[in-house]
């Protein structure tokens, strides 16, 4: 085989063995963890951008692990669908750790090793589970990115331990309802292997136990993705984990789980039994509205900017969820294409917050005070991920709304349709309160509080180069990406439909 016809499996070793590397390394010099990890991280979003560059040009690749042929051998697939999420993964995983250094530093002065050693290993899970191709082999890899995700967590400060603790109970119940599907399915099939299982199962559509088992997955990835009302772990945990860990967890977990589930309907399923044998498509889409309007009013209700942030993510995963089950082309390509934006757009808020925090020492609203003079770059930075979140052109976020509203108007599902447009204005109703603090009340420290002309014009104090370099690039590429949204939709994302939709 050609060193190009390897990289399905390179792309998964070559973090992993160098996750053993970094842990090793921090016994030596933890100072060498860092640009371990960087190297690491520029080879796989190297990889992914190459394995894209294939599956566009020449179609899908398959790749049989030691040989051994499907269905009793492990199969790696890598389409559109995947390839696209496999450089989102590694691209928000390279930003996020370049812009780790100094915010580790802070926080986690004493555990260097151990976050970089959990941050590879969660990197090799996350792509593990966009790249396989074997039901049971994602549900290991499933776990191996939950575990990792939640000692990240742990190790931060405050409540981050029993947030943890949280997360473990409810990401430990959704792996035991995947598993549970998948050993219904194994029961019914014989098979663990998505494309087989996709051809055996047609005749038995009218089981009720590939019901259950349909039923059983889909509550366990509802779980893992934090689908409201399965959504209370996930505020605390991404507001108390450490600022680097949020970066890559925020804007990842919850769209890889997302992606997982598309890939469970339509490479194990099939859109005829998805929409059609099983008949609850209608009833998720409006689960899919009340978990954006109740993820938009419940940070309507915070003082907290980093909570807030994540409750809008449980308001976006109603979008992509709603986006999919419309069961049209429009619904599903506003779906994936969300999935790029709004790794890119939590990505963007995210290091901002992380920014604010190891300037500030806090994330509370008040911490935001005068921010706009204190750190112009930051501030604009946020901006304008705040304006892409909210849907405004040219930003990416607008686009993927725009697909999504069509969707809901050509599915005639009002309902989708005004939960949509009700969350962008929550959005722009929260983002402007950040923003008139921010901007218009003065910033004040313990040295500048009586010092009135000095607390209106203080000192333009930015983050180290190192964290505010990626936060400009991801904003940028949120402005990039709405330029050519045409494009990415025409060359990778059409591809994603299903055939007859």
């Amino acid at each position: 085989m050609t060193p190009s016809e390897q990289l399905p499996i390179l792309l998964v070793i070559t973090p992993l063995l160098f996750t053993l590397a970094v842990s090793i390394a921090g016994w030596f010099n933890r100072k060498i963890c860092y640009p371990i990890t960087i190297i690491t991280l520029s080879a796989s979003l190297y990889i992914s951008v190459a394995l894209l560059l294939q599956v566009v040009k020449n179609g899908e690749i398959h790749y049989h692990l030691g040989g051994w042929q499907p269905p009793f051998g492990i199969e790696y697939v890598v389409d559109h669908l995947n390839a696209l999420v496999l450089v989102v993964i590694s691209f928000v995983a390279l930003v996020s750790a370049v812009y780790s250094k100094e915010s580790v530093k802070q926080e986690l002065p004493d555990k260097i090793p151990q976050f970089y050693t959990l941050y590879l290993m969660l990197v090799t899970g996350l792509l593990g589970m966009t790249v396989t191709g074997d039901a049971f082999n994602l549900y290991v890899l499933i776990e191996i990115s939950a575990i990792t995700t939640y000692a990240l967590i742990a190790i931060g400060k405050d409540r981050a331990l029993i947030s943890s603790f949280n997360y473990v109970i409810m990401g430990t119940m959704g792996a035991c309802f995947y598993l549970l599907g998948v050993g219904h399915l194994y029961i019914m099939t014989g098979s663990l292997n998505m494309m087989d299982l996709y051809k055996i199962l047609p005749p038995l559509y009218s089981s009720h136990a590939i019901f259950v088992s349909f039923i059983l997955i889909l509550v366990g990835l509802w779980a893992k993705m934090a689908f409201f009302p399965l959504h209370e772990w996930l505020p605390n945990a991404y507001t108390y984990a450490p600022s680097a860990a949020s970066c890559l967890i925020a804007p990842l977990m919850t769209k890889v789980s997302i992606y997982v589930m598309i890939r469970i309907m339509f490479s194990i399923f099939s859109p005829a039994f998805v929409f059609e044998a099983f008949t609850a498509h209608n009833i998720i889409i409006w689960m899919a509205a009340a978990a954006i309007a109740g993820g938009s009013i419940l940070a309507l209700a915070q003082t907290d900017f980093k909570k807030i942030l994540t409750y809008m993510i449980v308001a976006e995963v109603g979008y992509m969820v709603g986006g999919v089950w419309l069961a049209n082309r429009l619904g599903i390509t506003g779906a994936v294409l969300h999935i790029l934006n709004d790794a890119l757009m939590t990505l963007c808020l995210f290091l901002a917050a992380g920014i604010i925090v190891y300037k500030t020492k806090g994330h509370k609203l008040e911490n935001l005070r005068g921010l706009y003079r204190k750190m112009p770059v930051t501030m604009g930075a946020f901006t304008v991920g705040a304006l892409s979140m909210i849907g405004v052109p040219p930003t990416a976020g607008f686009f993927s709304k725009w697909y999504l509203i069509s969707g809901a108007i050509d599915a005639g599902h009002w309902g989708f349709m005004a939960a949509l447009i009700f969350s962008s204005l929550v959005n722009a109703v929260l983002f402007f309160r950040m923003i008139e603090v921010g901007y218009f009340e003065p910033f004040r420290d313990n040295q500048e509080e009586h010092d009135h002309n000095t607390a209106l014009s203080p000192k333009i104090d930015e983050a180290p180069l190192s964290m505010l370099a990626p936060l400009v690039i991801v904003s940028i590429s949120l402005i990039v990406v709405g330029i050519y949204t045409g494009d990415i939709v025409d060359s990778i994302i059409r591809f994603t439909v299903p055939a007859g939709i």
